[in-house]
């Protein structure tokens, strides 16, 4: 550390006792356990806070920047996914790509220009899924969540995200019931029972989601009376099924039959020609969803097309990890060898990385960023994306201050990201890890904030302070 980094540690502690080591657990309930660093943008070496920086934690969707990071150097922002309709006599073939923003809107105007191509009959339909391959849902990635909308498969056949809107009603006889519109080719069901909230604290009766194969939905179980809908987001179980059942619906409405089926997989030795391309919005922009909402669909798929495209084969969460520490060994010399990379949205509690290691894709990121353009993607703490609402940066003077990506599972709780100075431009960065942390409510009186929230404040203000007396430090060295 410079003498002017030590003089400006040394204002910071006389404005707020820094939390070093030996003082971070104590903001946190026991047993949970913690990794902080934080570090002037432009060091290398003796960071301000650096808190077992080398032990293994869950990232969560912390994991998305690293994905983005690999995205951008492979793929390049010209990139866009491509899905092509072609015919093959009165055949029709759709190749899907893994599109995570391809709707049915999309859809039905690639029907529509085919129609002229066909006439009113189509022989058979093929919905080429060659793209991908392996799993849709990633090792590690909880059964109990399979069924809602963050957990939606990651699949080449996408369609609406993979996921149905619904609403839960309760009656004021006991019961329950769904509503799903009725172009979506699912079916919910619900025998849940409507209680008082008392009455499901005493009966420890919770809502329960099960889901089939075949796109099939119940509720059973309790649910708190509600005077209005509970909102319901069903991730789609077969993305193939679902499609097949919209595409039937919009030839319908096209006036166009099918006189064969519509199956899954392409025809062999038959030459094909293309008739429609739909196209993405380009990667910047993919990527801008996937981290500021934090979009579970959007990192895996670009995850799985990362895999594709290095190793020249159909993507999978194993190539796709697999290429993402490749590409960022061979052209960033991060080195994320010892980690274990899953997915590439963070969903699955499987995933292991090190602040460190954190620390040095977000310090690469801010070095090459005239390039990359990644850091302006990123959530403005109180502001917008997953960071509008999280009660540590609610107000000033973190609200507006971190330019930052937050990750959180079952007693996961994580952020990494940048400190702005009052110009806006980064001074610092930082890495919270978290994870263990369970806090028994029976225990705690009602406490004004959570001891998360504490331990987030004490922290943030930390990086604040930190930016803004490295900012006055450079202001004062300028002639």
């Amino acid at each position: 550390m410079t003498i002017k980094h030590k003089l400006v540690a040394l204002t910071i502690s006389i404005i707020s006792p820094l939390i070093y080591a030996d003082d971070v657990s104590t903001l946190l309930p026991t047993g949970s356990r913690s990794s902080v660093y934080l570090d002037s943008i432009e060091q290398t070496s003796s960071p301000l806070i650096n808190h077992n920086t080398q032990d293994y934690f869950p990232p969560a969707s912390t994991l998305k920047v690293v994905t983005a990071l690999a995205a951008k150097l492979s793929l390049g922002d010209d990139f866009r996914f491509t899905t092509t309709l072609s015919t093959a006599g009165n055949d029709v073939i759709i190749r899907y790509t893994g599109d995570p923003s391809f709707s049915r809107q999309d859809l039905r105007a690639m029907l529509r220009k085919v129609k002229a191509t066909t006439g009113k009959q189509i022989d058979t339909l093929w919905l080429d899924n060659r793209a991908f391959s392996g799993y849709s849902r990633a090792v590690g990635w909880p059964w109990d969540i399979l069924g809602v909308c963050y957990s939606a498969p990651a699949s080449a056949i996408t369609l609406d995200g993979n996921c149905v809107q619904g609403a839960l009603y309760t009656n004021n006889d006991g019961t329950t019931r769904i509503h799903v519109p009725a172009h979506q080719p699912i079916v919910a069901m619900s025998t849940a029972r409507s209680v008082t909230k008392q009455q499901q604290q005493d009966q420890h009766c919770d809502l329960e989601l099960r889901i089939t194969p075949e796109n099939r939905y119940s509720l059973d179980g309790c649910v708190v009376q509600r005077q209005s809908p509970l909102p319901l987001n069903f991730a789609v179980s077969s993305p193939a099924r679902f499609a097949q059942a919209v595409i039937r619906d919009e030839l319908d409405k096209l006036g166009v039959t099918i006189t064969g089926n519509i199956n899954v997989g392409a025809p062999e030795n038959t030459t094909l020609t293309e008739r429609v391309n739909h196209y993405s919005a380009p990667l910047p922009e993919l990527l801008a969803t996937m981290l500021r909402d934090s979009n579970n669909l959007y990192a895996d798929n670009i995850l799985k097309t990362i895999g594709a495209t290095h190793f020249k084969q159909s993507g999978s969460f194993n190539n796709g990890t697999a290429a993402v520490k490749a590409i960022l060994k061979q052209q960033a010399d991060i080195d994320l060898d010892s980690s274990v990379l899953v997915d590439g949205s963070g969903l699955s509690r499987n995933n292991r990385v090190t602040a460190m290691q954190m620390a040095d894709v977000l310090r690469y990121i801010y070095h090459h960023d005239a390039d990359l353009n990644l850091i302006t993607l990123l959530p403005i703490s109180g502001n917008n994306g997953t960071l509008k609402y999280r009660q540590s940066m609610r107000k000033p003077p973190i609200k507006g201050a971190l330019s930052a990506k937050s990750g959180s599972l079952f007693g996961t709780y994580n952020m990494m990201g940048y400190g702005l100075n009052s110009q806006g431009k980064v001074e610092t960065m930082f890495v919270q890890l978290v994870t263990d942390y369970h806090l028994d409510k029976s225990k705690v009186a009602k406490p004004v904030i959570s001891p998360l929230t504490n331990f987030e404040q004490t922290l943030y203000r930390q990086v604040i302070d930190y930016s803004g007396s490295l900012e006055r430090s450079n202001n004062k060295a300028q002639p």
